[in-house]
């Protein structure tokens, strides 16, 4: 892999990790019609359906990266190196925002945290957490992709990918089936990864069309949520805010190519900072300022989300690089 290619996907993690943190950020105001000011909820709910391709943007990646690897599979390598890069700082973490749950302000409380272990096989500890519980289940299919790309051709990735597609449709649109599956859902994004990294140009055109359709699904998912939640008189977002349908699906692959076709050209100084978020630590280090430090302080200073959302985000962003 060239060096290219590496910033490439550096730079894809860190407007990923940037874009989660906003959406975690933003978080309470969405509940919040009719309490805070129309045109500030309506703010906040568009700032989370232009973040919602982050996500999946994660998963892109990893499909970009584990179904090119030519290397004969190794289970031993592939547990401790590849599973357990993600698996370890996964139960590290969740047993101590575990331990954390326990602390109130009337002090430590031993049998919550004993309640939120025992529920942690199917619920995670902290709510930022929750991605990993269908992330890392996506380890069990990486071997088998990786047999699919290797011995068949690329029509037969086309076809199961464009299937699978088809499939983040008809979820979109509440037409169930045993396609509905959320393992499915998000396998799916792992050779979709791959075909953009590999197999899709990126050409002008390709940027243009992939830039059309991702900021249209956005919109589009902005505005059915918006108008869904008026008209409901609550915050009801349909599918509309899934990470496993077809807008999310469009969004995210339109930051995968604008990323490929153009973060090697960004200043020196740029491409630095975005090699901080090498790793996926970020994604568990955030959570902290957001409780105990930023979103308290923005709230009791009654910030509206025009600046609470922008700022609060890239702020917990400069704490979780260490900065």
């Amino acid at each position: 892999m060239d060096k290219k290619h590496v910033y490439f996907f550096d730079a894809m993690r860190c407007v990923a990790a940037l874009a989660v943190i906003i959406i975690h950020a933003l978080g309470p105001y969405r509940h919040e019609l009719g309490q805070i000011p129309m045109g500030e909820w309506v703010t906040a709910i568009t700032f989370n359906g232009f973040s919602r391709w982050a996500v999946p943007v994660f998963i892109l990646i990893t499909g970009a990266l584990m179904l090119n690897d030519t290397r004969p599979f190794d289970l031993k390598y592939y547990l401790s190196r590849r599973l357990g890069k993600v698996l370890t700082p996964f139960l590290v973490w969740s047993l101590f925002y575990a331990y954390l749950s326990g602390w109130t302000i009337e002090g430590f409380d031993g049998g919550t945290v004993k309640e939120v272990l025992a529920e942690s096989y199917h619920h995670q500890t902290y709510y930022h957490l929750g991605f990993f519980y269908y992330f890392i289940p996506l380890y069990a299919a990486i071997p088998f992709l990786q047999i699919f790309v290797r011995k068949f051709d690329d029509a037969a990735l086309y076809a199961f990918t464009g299937l699978w597609l088809l499939t983040t449709l008809l979820f979109l649109m509440r037409i169930d089936g045993p396609w509905s599956e959320q393992f499915w859902l998000y396998m799916g994004l792992l050779p979709l990864g791959y075909i953009l990294y590999q197999k899709l140009p990126a050409s002008r055109s390709v940027v243009i069309a992939s830039v059309i359709l991702g900021v249209g699904a956005m919109a589009l998912s902005s505005y059915m949520v918006v108008q869904g939640s008026i008209e409901a008189e609550r915050y009801y977002v349909g599918r509309w805010f899934s990470y496993k349908t077809l807008n999310t699906v469009l969004a995210a692959s339109m930051i995968f190519i604008v990323c490929k076709a153009y973060a090697d050209s960004l200043a020196p100084k740029v491409k630095k900072s975005s090699e901080l978020y090498q790793s996926i630590q970020p994604w568990y280090l955030h959570s902290a300022p957001t409780v105990f430090v930023a979103y308290e302080r923005a709230r009791a200073a009654s910030w509206s989300p025009y600046l609470h959302d922008p700022v609060l985000g890239c702020y917990q962003w400069w704490l979780s690089t260490g900065n």
